[in-house]
């Protein structure tokens, strides 16, 4: 028998806590939780979950603190768990590595799903066999890697997957919502800052591309597509 994913819940808040896991639990997933930012760093370091639904406001180690420090040596999904509605938060998770945010008060039912929709998308995408060259370029997502100019470059998974479905569909204009929906899987409640957010780390780490024929343009007032000359 296959052994269910394991879902990490860091969270100081029991009641909230137990809560996820009860409907992570009912939806086959296996569950630990903790209520400590370091505690649950240092737990990841030793058993790596399949997934991190991690609360901002912690003791010990904040979220922006804990996401930053997985980040750094592993690139599992991770869920943040907001009691703030500010797009600050929201784009600085996102900037940090997280592939999804909830605002608290939430459904269990829809964290539930976004936690299988994270997985889902992570799953699916290794195991394509695909692999897309452009001049200086090259996305593999067989392997996870992007090397540009001869060197490999560092991406999350979502910048990676971005970058990879725009080139797969060059020179067509894409709206945000529609970037939403194809890359990362589930209803973002038309929060498009997501995808800005993205196309601004990607530029950032693909200097110069403008210069090799090709680049990721903004289409005022519609959205972003891969451009090639």
């Amino acid at each position: 028998m296959q052994d269910k994913p394991v879902i990490m819940i860091v969270d100081d808040d029991p009641n909230i806590a137990q809560l996820v896991q009860l409907y992570l639990q009912k939806d086959g997933f296996d569950t630990v939780i903790y209520g400590r930012g370091d505690e649950a760093l240092s737990a990841f370091k030793q058993n790596p979950p399949a997934l991190m639904v991690l609360d901002i406001m912690l003791p010990g180690m904040d979220g922006w603190q804990v996401c930053r420090a997985v980040r750094q040596i592993s690139q599992i999904p991770i869920i943040m768990l907001t009691a703030k509605d500010e797009t600050f938060d929201k784009v600085l998770g996102l900037e940090l590595g997280a592939d999804d945010y909830v605002t608290k008060p939430f459904e269990g039912k829809e964290l539930a799903a976004r936690v299988k929709a994270v997985l889902r998308r992570s799953a699916s995408g290794e195991s394509e066999k695909d692999m897309l060259s452009f001049p200086g370029l090259t996305v593999s997502l067989e392997k996870y890697e992007v090397y540009y100019q001869g060197k490999i470059v560092e991406m999350p998974p979502k910048e990676l997957e971005l970058l990879y479905f725009l080139a797969s569909h060059q020179n067509r204009v894409f709206t945000r919502e529609q970037l939403l929906e194809q890359v990362w899987g589930f209803d973002f409640f038309g929060d498009s800052r997501t995808v800005d957010v993205h196309i601004k780390r990607l530029r950032e780490k693909l200097p110069g591309c403008e210069s090799l024929g090709w680049s990721l343009r903004t289409v005022w007032s519609v959205g972003y597509k891969f451009e090639v000359k």
